[in-house]
């Protein structure tokens, strides 16, 4: 295992994250508990310390069976915990979600006591939810940061707009700005190469990439009938002929390279983009274990060109318009074939 600085913050991570979103049952295809921790243990043994959870998963489970791993770790102090807020929890209620200021110390409160700490290391906010100002959402994470709850705020499911919006404010007035942004990111779904990650690069943001293996459908379990393969229905878009194809050149190519196939989508992941983390989970360490194996592997340039010829997307206007042979043209005066560029142009 290899490590990272987390955005401009200065923490050091694992160049893989734990996701825990499968600590706990409650929503049917989950680990109990003695397989959570074996998990949980097995990643700090290959050299994990970067483990992601969200006051959501599981109903408040993940959070409590990890409040119980870590204090048995004895390892707290070495262990960057990132955890959520936004989303209810197991109580419904109109002001038990949201973005908002009574939620954020709601949640972050009840974090604490299931994940049985002091402080949370990293606070997403979880998703945006259009109905508090980013000023009002910046002020309060701000004053977490003061109390000594929270030590970095980092944000998940937002658009690029907003979250750019969010750190030039914060930055003009003194507060903290998001260190990382959190976004689905796979050979599936590559959307967010249009403006999140660009925009994470122009802050030196931390990339966390969560689904690198899109729910299973990268591994090829769903490219024949499979009893296990039944965390996805049908008509998912992972499930869609396109989807099918990226699926069975990731099985192609672990075929040729002895590598298997999720290990081939997540180090897809890993070598897109300096900065990008994927979050890995699963259902029993057999399976972790398998995706930890990414680590230790590299995809050859061939390997590359032929997973992103298959999964490209169209960036779509302005980017692709800004990128025609006629418009560089005329933007730098017919004498592109002349001019040098070393910065990345924003």
């Amino acid at each position: 295992m290899k490590y990272k600085l987390l955005g401009k913050s200065g923490l050091r991570v694992s160049e893989i994250c734990l996701g825990t979103m499968t600590f706990g049952e409650e929503w049917g295809w989950g680990a109990n508990f003695e397989e959570s921790k074996k998990q949980f243990f097995g990643f700090l043994e290959a050299g994990g310390n970067f483990i992601d959870t969200a006051n959501r998963y599981t109903e408040g489970t993940s959070e409590r069976f990890l409040g119980d791993f870590i204090t048995e770790s004895g390892r707290r102090e070495d262990l960057v915990l990132a955890t959520k807020y936004a989303l209810v929890t197991h109580d419904r209620g109109l002001n038990l979600a949201g973005n908002h200021r009574k939620n954020m110390i709601q949640s972050v409160e009840g974090s604490l006591k299931r994940l049985k700490t002091d402080y949370i290391d990293v606070l997403y906010l979880h998703a945006w939810d259009f109905t508090t100002y980013s000023e009002e959402v910046l002020r309060g994470l701000n004053d977490l940061i003061q109390q000594g709850k929270i030590f970095y705020i980092a944000i998940s499911d937002t658009p690029a707009w907003i979250v750019s919006r969010a750190n030039t404010i914060a930055e003009l007035r003194g507060w903290n700005a998001f260190i990382g942004m959190q976004l689905e990111y796979s050979l599936l779904q590559r959307t967010g190469e249009r403006d999140l990650i660009p925009m994470a690069n122009a802050f030196d943001m931390g990339i966390i990439a969560w689904a690198p293996i899109a729910g299973g459908a990268l591994t090829g379990k769903y490219l024949q009938q499979n009893d296990d393969a039944k965390r996805l229905q049908p008509n998912s878009a992972r499930l869609n002929e396109k989807s099918r194809a990226i699926a069975q050149e990731v099985v192609n190519i672990a075929a040729e390279t002895g590598f298997s196939a999720a290990q081939v989508a997540i180090r897809w992941v890993m070598q897109q983009h300096q900065q990008v983390i994927p979050i890995v989970g699963a259902r029993h360490l057999g399976q972790l274990n398998d995706s930890l194996g990414a680590t230790s592997i590299q995809l050859q340039p061939e390997h590359l060109h032929r997973l992103n010829e298959i999964s490209k997307i169209e960036l779509g206007f302005p980017h692709d318009f800004l990128k025609g042979d006629g418009v560089r043209d005329i933007l730098f005066g017919g004498k592109l074939g002349e001019l040098e560029i070393h910065h990345r142009g924003y």
